[in-house]
């Protein structure tokens, strides 16, 4: 069963066609999510994923993962489709205070709270960017350094 919230339409907002190359164009998204502070971890020459994290309160963690594949769109190789998708993971702090038994076999037994406890990040959703405004920017930002790829500038 698909999600009520899934709708596939012509609408082009994960994807964008380039005068480029689909490693050039990978190339510029690589670029692009550099620019911006992600972390880019092993790519090949027609996909490229980056992560970067953000912490808006001392109790949440957010974590953006794009991924982009870069695929040909002509036979000459001169034109590619790029499509993007950006997963944001959200994270939240949970707390776990211990507490110790005692055993008292003419009374039973006790049960006291200490304050030696762990606190962890637990994954508490994940959500596919859906913002047209979000990819318009990334894009944007990919043809910009597509431009300065071919103009020569650094």
């Amino acid at each position: 069963m698909f999600s009520a919230q899934e709708k596939f339409t012509s609408v082009e907002t994960y994807s964008r066609l380039f005068d480029a190359s689909p490693a050039q164009a990978c190339e510029a998204a690589r670029r692009a999510l550099l620019s911006q502070g992600y972390l880019v971890g092993d790519t090949k020459a027609t996909w490229v994923e980056g992560k970067k994290s953000f912490q808006p309160d001392a109790e949440s963690h957010l974590q953006m993962t794009i991924r982009v594949v870069c695929v040909t769109e002509s036979a000459s190789d001169e034109v590619s489709l790029a499509f993007a998708s950006a997963v944001q993971d959200r994270y939240a702090l949970k707390k776990d205070n211990s507490s110790a038994s005692l055993g008292v076999s003419a009374i039973g037994s006790v049960s006291l709270p200490f304050m030696a406890g762990s606190d962890s990040m637990v994954k508490v959703g994940s959500e596919t960017i859906a913002s047209d405004a979000f990819y318009d920017k990334f894009f944007d930002l990919v043809k910009r350094y597509l431009h300065n790829a071919e103009s020569g500038d650094k």
